[in-house]
């Protein structure tokens, strides 16, 4: 079972400890790009298409066929409709998927990702950066579980606090919740949200407003 919300690195390690294959073996495969354009997918590995749900597989399978199964039971789950709706919103597959992984992420709480999602859209929309850890975490190396400022300021192509746009695809492997938010996100006009620490945030339409979630939520002893 393939937890919502898990990467490649993460997913290798349950396939391990399944007893289906090496993690090193599993990477590979889900970080072969010529193997990815085989299943019609133009990016360097299947981050974001390794749909999470339970699979039952014999002991000798091989990792690409782990693969093959996940990428197809994610075709399965995205809808035609969905990628009617994509179109609508001038978005690739590629970048819904993305920032379905991002609202993935975020939130530990489904009632709150088309929130989420209203957030970053609504920022895409005026050229804000999207400034989301997770995304800063996924392009760091060796990383210890403790975001700092340096981090912030280190420059990748995760990096959304310092590039105006998505990253260049998924950080993680989303359900279907995330990805509906990221195709119908809720109408408002947040642009700022931060975490009450109970897995719910508190959302803001203006900086002053944020300033006083973070001192109350962030800041207080």
């Amino acid at each position: 079972t393939v937890p919502e919300g898990f990467n490649i690195y993460q997913i290798a390690e349950l396939v391990s400890q399944e007893g289906f294959a090496e993690e090193a073996v599993f990477i590979e495969s889900a970080t072969d790009a010529a193997f990815a354009r085989e299943h019609g997918i133009t990016a360097e590995t299947f981050e974001g298409y390794l749909y999470p749900e339970t699979y039952y597989f014999p002991k000798k399978v091989s990792t690409k066929a782990i693969v093959s199964s996940m990428v197809k039971r994610f075709r399965l789950v995205f809808k035609p409709e969905w990628k009617e709706r994509s179109k609508q919103l001038g978005f690739s597959i590629h970048q819904v998927v993305t920032l379905a992984s991002i609202i993935e992420k975020e939130t530990g709480a489904s009632f709150e990702r088309p929130l989420i999602s209203s957030v970053f859209h609504n920022r895409l929309k005026k050229k804000m950066r999207l400034e989301s850890d997770p995304t800063v975490i996924y392009g760091l190396k060796n990383f210890d579980g403790n975001l700092n400022r340096k981090h912030l300021e280190t420059l990748t192509p995760y990096n959304t606090y310092k590039i105006r746009a998505l990253p260049p695809g998924p950080i993680s492997n989303p359900g279907s919740g995330s990805l509906e938010a990221a195709l119908y996100p809720a109408e408002t006009e947040y642009i700022y949200f931060v975490s009450k620490k109970n897995n719910t945030h508190q959302f803001s339409t203006n900086f002053n407003d944020h300033n006083q979630a973070v001192r109350k939520y962030q800041l207080r002893r």
